[in-house]
């Protein structure tokens, strides 16, 4: 399968930064193919590489391309490398140290998790500002990647292997199309082996009853990336927050690109 990405280019910026791509047991990226030439830099520690190019004068197209075939997710993706988006407070360990003698230690953080939010994308997030990730003693609005930020700083806290997965999901009502990426994640342990959660998903369907799926809700996605607070020494880039799809690079700071996504065949 392929996934394609086309965007304008952008007169303010600098640069251009893409991941390029890792592999899942569901499928892998063989190639990356894109209309302008660019380098390749290793992201420290997490075995990841990204692409970097000078902005161009013309629209970019991006092209993923998958092989069927997958591989076990990456080991460097279940290590905790510390940032600000990976620390967990004082208080969220002391929650989350609780259920590590629960049957299911994972379906138990995840219940706790769950409880604590509701869908929604806001201006400010809870841990904006902030050196680690805050306890929340309150419902809190928050995207899919504010969720499982804190979701696997709980997960590590509890003693549960835990790795956060980015890339993209595709809506079966859309067909093959998507504007935005999605964030998933990964646990292991000896007893229920390796399972994929999406708190975010089941919450956006109404539903607090959340199990281990990778599809709750009915589409296809394909993984790009892995891990939180990223750090590039060769082009002087630390702890940044995420590196999961086509960001512009300005002198005021980063620009997400404005996407059109398509994978195909459908």
């Amino acid at each position: 399968m392929h996934v394609t990405i086309d965007f304008p280019t952008n007169i303010t910026a600098e640069k251009l930064f893409f991941p390029l791509g890792i592999g899942t047991p569901h499928h892998s990226v063989t190639s990356v193919d894109v209309n302008l030439p660019y380098k390749t830099y290793r992201i420290h520690g997490s075995n990841q590489w990204v692409g970097v190019a000078d902005a161009p004068d013309h629209a970019v197209t991006l092209t993923y391309e998958y092989a069927d075939t997958g591989c076990p997710y990456p080991e460097e993706m279940f290590a905790h490398r510390p940032s600000r988006f990976t620390r967990a407070a004082h208080g969220l360990r002391e929650d989350a140290e609780t259920l590590r003698d629960a049957a299911d230690p994972a379906q138990a953080v995840v219940n706790q998790v769950t409880g604590l939010f509701s869908y929604g994308h806001v201006d400010k997030t809870y841990y904006d500002d902030a050196d680690e990730l805050p306890q929340l003693c309150d419902m809190t609005t928050g995207s899919c990647v504010d969720i499982n930020a804190y979701l696997i700083a709980s997960l590590r806290a509890a003693g549960v292997d835990a790795g956060y997965v980015t890339g993209y999901f595709f809506p079966e009502e859309k067909q093959g199309s998507t504007f935005e990426m999605h964030c998933w994640v990964v646990t292991r342990d000896e007893n229920y082996g390796c399972r994929e959660w999406d708190i975010a998903h089941l919450l956006k369907m109404g539903r607090q009853d959340v199990h281990a799926s990778l599809n709750p809700k009915p589409g296809r996605r394909a993984a790009i990336a892995h891990s939180m607070g990223h750090d590039i020494p060769a082009l002087g880039l630390s702890d940044a927050k995420l590196i999961a799809e086509p960001i512009w690079v300005t002198q005021s700071g980063t620009e997400r690109a404005e996407m059109d996504i398509r994978l195909t065949p459908w």
